[in-house]
């Protein structure tokens, strides 16, 4: 028997549309809009349960591509090593699911293509405000965060002058979307995290693309229809 059993894509697809329908919008101090319930607990689990192990960085100076040899993306291998990865990938590739986030983000996504990283920050782990480029339709962040502390453990929010302004929750299976803008200031504020912070970034990224092998359906774009 396999474990966790994998939901249909059809069923992931549903319950993702169901979170992004119930999410909450916030326009301060720029929009973004908060989930929850965000995927089936058996998807969950297979991410949590995948033999990938954290990276060891000592220093990661505030942003992600200094080590970009040690960023794990949803790639075309490991769909077809983790079925768990290939039917949340192949959901979230799905037309419905294209015009959702389009209707629902205000963005055109016709032949972007999806971008989905593993995350699994510890002890050290920062990240300086910043904005995403431009090349980003949208940036959603889904927590996997598990332990005592992770109310703490959220992204953190600035405005146009980089004033922090909160923290986004950090609960288990909740989630975060904004569209990169220049006003969108987020990041991780330096705190102890003692366990393993897990999070997916997932993006559509333009054509323009240039690592294409970060992108989980590199020959294959997103269609609408």
């Amino acid at each position: 028997m396999n474990y966790p059993p994998v939901p249909e894509v059809t069923d992931i697809a549903t319950h993702f549309s169901g979170a992004l329908t119930g999410s909450t919008r916030n326009d301060q101090p720029y929009t973004h809009w908060l989930l929850s319930d965000v995927l089936p607990e058996d998807i969950c689990t297979g991410i949590l349960t995948l033999p990938i192990a954290p990276p060891i960085i000592d220093d990661c100076g505030g942003v992600r591509d200094l080590h970009n040899d040690k960023r794990c993306f949803f790639t075309p291998s490991l769909r077809e090593n983790f079925s768990s990865i290939q039917a949340f990938a192949e959901a979230l590739q799905r037309p419905e699911i294209a015009r959702l986030l389009a209707k629902t983000c205000e963005i055109e996504v016709e032949g972007s293509y999806l971008r989905m990283e593993y995350i699994q920050d510890t002890d050290g782990a920062w990240l300086e405000p910043h904005h995403d480029i431009p090349e980003k339709l949208f940036s959603m962040v889904v927590y996997l965060c598990t332990g005592p502390e992770v109310k703490n453990w959220g992204t953190d929010i600035y405005d146009e002058d980089r004033k922090w302004i909160g923290r986004s929750s950090a609960e288990f299976d909740s989630a975060v979307i904004f569209v990169p803008g220049e006003n969108t200031w987020h990041g991780f504020d330096k705190r102890p995290i003692h366990g393993v912070r897990r999070l997916l970034e997932i993006n559509y990224v333009r054509p323009s693309w240039r690592d294409r092998d970060q992108l989980t359906f590199p020959d294959h774009p997103i269609k609408v229809n």
